[in-house]
């Protein structure tokens, strides 16, 4: 498979990890505006993207029954709308790192302008859907990535 032929995939600048998302029909409402549930999945794509690129297998670790992560905690603010067609960009920084969960600042960009803003606190499971400690490796890669206050 030719390398061009792959999906989207984002990368990091520095700490920071920027993943484009494009607009299409299906992700607007009947005003014409991105649907604001279409957010929240453009900001899941982008955390699973940051994940995979910083090397943390969340598939290998599902399937051996170690822990999944899940949404905890969400608080977002709508600013601006997005159309049919922008061009986006989530930009998605850690804030914290605690044993059992990871807190994410995102951002959804229309160029340099804010459209959206999330304060996401994604905790780490058991199978059973109870908290447990993240894999020490993860918290160290983590912590690479940490943005600095």
């Amino acid at each position: 498979m030719d390398s061009r032929d792959l999906p989207a995939s984002g990368r990091f600048v520095g700490r920071t990890h920027r993943f484009p998302v494009r607009v299409y029909f299906e992700d607007t409402d009947l005003s014409g505006i991105v649907y604001h549930a279409n957010y929240l999945r453009y900001m899941e794509r982008a955390r699973s993207d940051m994940l995979r690129v910083a090397g943390i297998d969340q598939r290998a670790t599902h399937e051996a029954g170690d822990g999944v992560y899940a949404v905890a905690d969400l608080r977002i603010r709508y600013r601006r709308p997005a159309r049919l067609d922008d061009d986006l960009l989530v930009v998605t920084r850690l804030t914290r790192i605690t044993a059992p969960a990871v807190h994410i600042h995102q951002t959804v960009m229309r160029g340099d302008e804010m459209l959206t803003e999330a304060e996401v606190l994604a905790a780490f499971v058991s199978p059973e859907g109870r908290p447990r400690r993240q894999p020490r490796a993860w918290i160290d890669r983590f912590a690479e990535l940490l943005e600095e206050a």
